[in-house]
């Protein structure tokens, strides 16, 4: 299929005709976009090639601007098909939640909440959700667990209803709900050399070993602008994709932590790990909850939105006190 397949007008071609579109138009664009070719499409979507064909014809034709274009890696989208696919992503969204709002009224479920959360956020966000299910069991929470580059891409679509994270998204128009504070520490082994030092300065850590989160994580980029700020770098000794990874690590003593206090709280308490006295820290961000501000919320998502920004400070973790030196 070549690109002169597709008919489009020109540009005084009215707007309005995409009010026209359907949502097979559209979801034959997705399809495409996705699979890469109108063969992979229509096999996805369980139609006949000529079919597909012709439901990109025919919304190009109301677009009045070229959609997909012929590439080495396959049929690609143009800036103006790229718009038309975030339609779709909208369209595919309303329906889903209109759907939902159907069923909450039918009586048939009682909805389901999609709730995105930066992995360190797991130390705290099952307690909320534990405490929101006694009050609501009818609604069914789906949660999802990645890294901040992780949750900032979701963050993009609109399959989550909201996320849990710290610093909000900058390229997303966002709505944002304070939970709390986040505090950030170095740790170490219980009997580390440095453990009954008081008023350390980065320097004195340089020479340390540094055990961290990968690259887009948000605790990694906050330690690596903590040490530019004085322009030192760390030695990083490991990479770890898991909190609990790196925290196990620190006590066999392959080297020392920056990491949220709200992680380590349990071994802090137990004496398996102690906090090194740091000047500057501990660094303290904020636990936000956050969703799109052009996603629309059913009831039960507002429900959940609205109680964590109002009781979900009360589950944050317990941690020691820590002043700022």
């Amino acid at each position: 299929m070549s690109l002169k397949e597709f008919s489009y007008n020109g540009p005084g071609h009215a707007a309005t005709q995409l009010r026209h579109l359907t949502i097979r138009q559209l979801r034959s664009l997705a399809a495409l976009s996705a699979k890469g070719s109108v063969t992979a499409a229509s096999s996805h979507l369980g139609l006949t090639q000529p079919a597909v064909t012709q439901q990109l014809r025919q919304l190009q034709d109301l677009a009045g601007l070229p959609l997909v274009q012929r590439t080495g890696d396959g049929m690609l989208l143009t800036e103006a098909g790229k718009e038309v696919l975030a339609l779709a992503e909208r369209v595919e969204a309303a329906i889903a939640d209109c759907q939902g709002a159907l069923d909450l009224l039918a009586g048939r479920t009682g909805g389901t909440v999609h709730l995105g959360a930066v992995s360190t956020a797991k130390y705290f966000v099952p307690h909320a959700i534990a405490a929101f299910s006694k009050r609501y069991p009818k609604i069914e929470i789906k949660l999802t667990i990645g890294n901040r580059e992780d949750i900032r891409e979701a963050m993009h679509g609109y399959d989550l209803d909201f996320a849990v994270m710290g610093r909000p998204p900058a390229d997303v128009s966002v709505d944002v709900r304070q939970l709390g504070g986040n505090p950030h520490i170095i740790v170490a082994r219980k009997g580390h050399w440095l453990e009954k030092d008081a008023g350390l300065g980065l320097t004195d850590l340089v020479h340390e070993t540094f055990l961290t989160r990968e690259p887009g994580s948000g605790t990694r980029t906050l330690m690596e602008g903590m040490f530019q700020k004085s322009d030192l770098e760390p030695i990083i000794g490991m990479e770890m994709s898991s909190n609990e990874t790196i925290k196990q690590a620190v006590i066999a003593g392959l080297g020392i932590a920056f990491i949220s206090a709200h992680t380590v709280a349990h071994e802090l308490a137990e004496g398996r790990l102690i906090v090194l006295d740091v000047a500057g820290l501990p660094i303290v961000r904020q636990w936000y909850v956050i969703r799109r501000s052009d996603k629309v919320l059913l009831p039960p998502a507002q429900a959940m939105f609205d109680f964590l920004g109002s009781e979900g400070s009360n589950y944050l973790p317990d941690v020691p006190e820590f002043g700022r030196r």
